[in-house]
């Protein structure tokens, strides 16, 4: 596909270095196309608070649901603007992570060109028969594609029935920690379009792989974590990414991959906040359970550093760029532990990551104070 990645390694590389989490999560490129005529979020936006969405709806009433920590609010194909029914979905924080669109009768795409010249160049990312038995020219079964989009921070999926033009059944926009946890295809948004009442014919596809698995709960709290951590929606807070991550913890994980990953974050939390120690700790939990993760053995080196425990942050910094040759922040650090006892290294560990991050906006502070450094050292 143009755009899809699994989810863990997505978010594993999102943050590199404790102080790399300072900066928003990088482009993907290239993004695929994503114009649409069909404009579903005309009222509202991804990020706006609960408050914002309501006085962008005056005189409605949504019906009101628990999601978990946070709430799902729903409106009738009649109280809505699509003509389908609308469910915008906040987290406990009161801001809006996803949306899903649900057109039970199939909405015909013709009048849409866009979308549907879009459509045709996006590759299908699952193809399966479904039950729908609003659509009263379908006895069993229809044929119908999951298609994914978006840009830099959200995701956009289509679920569409393969007819002549196609018609829309369902339409998500999420933040991309969320994307899991908005996928038209999920049971419980499947059940809205079907007979659930219906017992055979159709797919029932109850899971959607390995994240299905782990407690709701948990991975709701880690996506809030991402978000906050790393600024999906513009500003970040590591007192919510913490409690966020804290939570998820407690909720518990049951893959030794979502479990280490989960000290990792916790790890960058808590150097976050200054605690040094517990920040120590949990990196060496992700480690105990992932010895091999570059990013996790780079960010217990800067925590080291930190500390002052000077010969184990050189350790560190010295694996994770033998584990991973190209990995520039990595380099950096490691000129920055090297600097004084050997200055020769270091201004060629320096150059490497400037060669590495060349037109990189978000590197730009950092390759400023790397070429302060190198000049500096020439000129001792």
């Amino acid at each position: 596909m143009h755009r899809r990645f699994p989810l863990l390694p997505a978010l594993f590389t999102l943050c590199a270095l404790l102080t790399g989490c300072e900066t928003p999560p990088p482009a993907r490129a290239p993004l695929p196309p994503s114009e649409s005529d069909l404009d579903l979020l005309r009222s509202t936006k991804l990020c706006d608070t609960r408050t914002v969405f309501l006085e962008h709806h005056p005189g409605v009433v949504p019906r009101t649901d628990a999601w978990g920590s946070g709430q799902e609010l729903r409106l009738s194909a009649e109280q809505g603007l699509s003509r389908g029914e609308e469910s915008y979905f906040f987290d406990e924080d009161g801001t809006l992570v996803g949306t899903l669109f649900l057109f039970p009768s199939g909405l015909d795409l013709g009048p849409y060109r866009t979308l549907r010249y879009t459509l045709s160049q996006l590759k299908p990312s699952l193809e399966f028969y479904l039950t729908v038995a609003q659509l009263a020219d379908r006895q069993n079964m229809a044929f119908s594609t999951l298609y994914d989009t978006g840009d830099e921070k959200t995701t956009t999926r289509y679920l569409v029935l393969g007819d002549k033009p196609p018609r829309l059944l369902a339409a998500s926009f999420s933040i991309d920690p969320y994307v899991k946890l908005f996928s038209p295809y999920r049971k419980e948004f499947l059940d809205r379009l079907r007979d659930t009442g219906q017992q055979n014919g159709g797919q029932h596809l109850d899971t959607q792989g390995a994240e299905d698995k782990e407690p709701f709960d948990s991975l709701q709290q880690f996506a809030r974590g991402q978000t906050a951590q790393l600024a999906y929606c513009g500003t970040k807070s590591q007192t919510i990414a913490l409690d966020a991550y804290q939570k998820a913890s407690a909720s518990g994980f049951t893959s030794p991959v979502w479990q280490a990953e989960i000290h990792h974050r916790l790890g960058v939390s808590w150097e976050a906040a200054g605690d040094l120690e517990k920040a120590k700790r949990e990196l060496l939990a992700s480690l105990a359970q992932r010895p091999n993760s570059p990013e996790v053995i780079n960010n217990l080196g800067y925590v080291y550093s930190k500390l002052g425990e000077k010969q184990s942050a050189l350790a560190s910094f010295e694996k994770a760029v033998l584990m991973r040759p190209n990995y520039a922040i990595a380099r950096f650090n490691l000129a920055e532990a090297i600097a004084d006892a050997n200055p020769k290294r270091a201004i060629t560990e320096y150059e490497t990551y400037l060669a590495l991050t060349e037109g990189i906006p978000e590197e730009a502070d950092r390759s400023a104070l790397a070429q302060s450094r190198v000049k500096a050292l020439k000129h001792q």
